[in-house]
């Protein structure tokens, strides 16, 4: 069984939310305040979370922002929040969707199950289906080989750069998930490093002219205006 976690400081939203969700079949948590709700995500299995961004303590904001440093499970932002800057802010963060207040409760139990299932296909392999060595990807039309740091698409070797690959293969092991370009900066090229985030425009460019069939019209390295981008599965 699923276990959903709400992170919701108005007790009636989260026990309705509750209810709801148990009658779909799932296992469901709440949590009502920030820490609290940091705490059951980081240290339970959990497998969604539904998080508020108003919350006492902790925000969602931060809430996400700790979670997404180890774990990837779907995320769902709720909030009363309705301005465009607050869900490119959410959703740069690392979460998988922004549900306004208010909403209708079968909306949110159908987003949860849509979520739940996409995820499960990304990391499960469908019954029969010939396991994948656990050092070799493949997604869409790419192959890559961690041990050997190589990358085919369409089956030919594709030659990419130190940072190249490592950018690819970092998006690639997130797959769906909104990266801003400060985040993919810090990741790839650390604190330290001289540059900006025109570094990873251009590196991102690159990788396209490489990997994608039309570059000038991507596919899987899609740009997501105003936050950054994300590679599509």
């Amino acid at each position: 069984m699923k276990t959903i976690l709400i992170i919701e400081d108005d007790s009636v939203i989260a026990e309705v939310q509750k209810d709801y969700l148990e009658a779909s079949g799932y296992a469901v948590e709440i949590a009502a305040s920030g820490e609290l709700g940091l705490q059951k995500a980081l240290d339970g299995e959990i497998d969604l979370i539904l998080l508020d961004l108003m919350l006492p303590g902790v925000d969602g904001y931060e809430i996400c922002k700790q979670v997404r440093r180890t774990k990837n499970i779907p995320i769902l932002m709720v909030s009363a929040k309705k301005e465009e800057i607050d869900k490119i802010r959410g959703l740069g963060l690392g979460a998988d969707d922004y549900i306004s207040k208010p909403f209708s409760v079968g909306e949110l139990v159908a987003r949860v199950k849509a979520h739940l299932s996409r995820f499960e296909r990304l990391t499960m392999q469908s019954p029969g289906a010939a396991p994948q060595p656990k050092d070799e990807l493949r997604l869409n039309e790419l192959t890559i080989d961690k041990l050997a740091r190589k990358v085919f698409v369409r089956e030919r070797e594709a030659q990419l750069t130190t940072k190249e690959y490592d950018l690819l293969l970092y998006m690639v092991s997130n797959p769906n998930r909104v990266f801003r370009k400060d985040e993919l900066f810090e990741r790839i090229w650390g604190f330290d490093a001289m540059g900006d985030n025109a570094t990873v425009t251009v590196h991102i460019s690159k990788l396209r002219e490489k990997i994608e069939r039309q570059p000038s019209k991507p596919v899987m390295i899609e740009t997501i205006w105003g936050v950054g981008y994300r590679f599509n599965v």
